[in-house]
């Protein structure tokens, strides 16, 4: 009989960390909608009226900020593979020298990419004196980092870069944080800026999807378990 039964648990001993697995994947979903949920309200708290551009240490992110000087148009820096409605191009981050010295990344938005990586778009713009608003954020990063092709003109082509990456190519400090140009600002291209990643009601679907199998796989290995200590040893 010892040795009958040991069939009956081999279904049960193989389900457990899959269902172990399953539970967490859920839980992990569940606490990724959580931090939607916070990134959707810094965004919406970052629409208030802008303010002058706080010293780095207090640079929360997705805060409305207006900030005076010009740009620095010799050295523009093209992120490259980032896209917008299925289509590749780039963002355009252009330096802009504040009237207290910070060099500052002001990200003018989106534009396509051309007939061939050859010919890279037009993002000239004067250097007068301006005002500007928009909110701050981080840089951009990839899901899964990609190696680019070296590039030493300008402007600047580069593959999710790094702060300390961005530094030694515009050989300077700069500002932590890039500032998402307003919508309403000239000289800028595609904003259609919002928070990043899936909504969290996404991230709370595939969370019940996760769990649903977890419980589907514990149902069926209680049936198999059951039919095999029911079954004539």
């Amino acid at each position: 009989m010892r040795a009958a039964r040991l069939p009956s648990l081999v279904p049960a001993l193989v389900a457990v960390p899959l269902v172990a697995l399953l539970a967490w994947l859920g839980t992990w979903q569940l606490e990724r909608a959580g931090e939607q949920r916070r990134e959707a309200a810094e965004f919406a708290a970052g629409a208030a009226a802008p303010v002058a551009l706080p010293a780095a240490n207090l640079a929360p992110r997705f805060l409305h900020v207006r900030l005076e000087g010009h740009y620095l148009t010799a050295r523009q820096v093209l992120l490259d593979n980032m896209t917008h409605e299925g289509r590749v191009g780039y963002r355009v981050l252009t330096p802009l020298r504040t009237a207290r010295g910070d060099t500052v990344l002001v990200d003018r938005g989106w534009v396509p990419l051309g007939a061939s990586r050859a010919a890279l778009p037009e993002v000239a713009v004067g250097e007068a004196p301006r005002l500007v608003t928009g909110r701050l954020d981080e840089l951009p990063r990839a899901g899964i980092e990609l190696a680019g092709a070296a590039d030493v003109a300008w402007p600047r082509v580069l593959n999710y870069p790094t702060w300390d990456a961005l530094r030694a190519t515009l050989g300077g400090a700069i500002y932590p944080r890039i500032v998402l140009l307003d919508a309403s600002e000239p000289d800028g291209f595609v904003r259609d800026w919002r928070p990043t990643g899936l909504s969290s009601d996404r991230h709370v679907g595939y969370a019940v999807q996760w769990y649903a199998l977890a419980v589907t796989l514990v149902v069926l290995v209680g049936i198999v378990t059951l039919r095999t200590r029911g079954s004539p040893a």
